[in-house]
């Protein structure tokens, strides 16, 4: 598993990588706070925060198509949530509205993950002041999706060594067996982490 799939871009080197986390922390989360509080009779000049994206984008010399990847990625949550407004009665430009700007926002947190690397995000909500379990929770969050991400490759090699006929429906069932049993193995696996953890000191 490449250790770098969440933030592989994170350290870079581009004008945008260079700035300080704590600036590009604020920036990000007032693009966010414009986008969702721009007025809904003035849609169309959500073009200007979308232009700021994507000039980011281009001075951090991410790979455009890394974050069209995340994006796509991440947009069926979007056209869930935006569903339950299209049917309502003349709810289409709402659910529109909904989906440019989870799309903006949901670009401004890919950007801000992918250039500025995930203990400096930490270190500045420390400084911050943030209380320390918050900081902890995030901490440790981030550490154990990489333990189920890694928990979910073992098990799908294993699963692969063991079959022999590829079919579709005995493909699901096991993809659906994989996905049940992931969280329990998962979770028994981030137990043993903590216990070491204790076990060499840790508060």
């Amino acid at each position: 598993m490449r250790q770098d799939f969440l933030d592989r871009h994170s350290r870079s080197d581009s004008i945008i990588h260079r700035l300080p986390a704590g600036g590009k922390l604020a920036a990000a989360l007032a693009v966010v706070i414009v986008v969702l509080l721009w007025p809904a009779s003035h849609t169309s000049l959500l073009v200007l925060p979308a232009g700021f994206l994507v000039a980011v984008a281009a001075l951090s010399r991410i790979p455009p198509w890394f974050l069209l990847r995340r994006l796509l990625l991440l947009e069926p949550f979007i056209l869930g949530v935006s569903l339950l407004a299209w049917l309502q009665p003349g709810g289409w430009p709402l659910a529109l509205l909904l989906i440019i700007r989870c799309t903006l926002c949901l670009l401004t947190m890919i950007l801000l993950s992918n250039t500025t690397p995930f203990a400096e995000l930490l270190r500045v909500l420390k400084a911050l002041r943030v209380p320390g379990l918050l900081i902890t929770t995030l901490a440790l969050m981030y550490r154990y999706l990489f333990v189920l991400v890694d928990e979910a490759q073992r098990m799908k090699r294993a699963r692969t060594s063991r079959t022999f006929v590829q079919k579709r429906h005995r493909e699901w069932r096991a993809s659906a067996t994989v996905a049940s049993q992931l969280f329990v193995r998962a979770s028994e696996r981030a137990e043993r982490v903590y216990d070491a953890m204790c076990a060499r000191g840790w508060q």
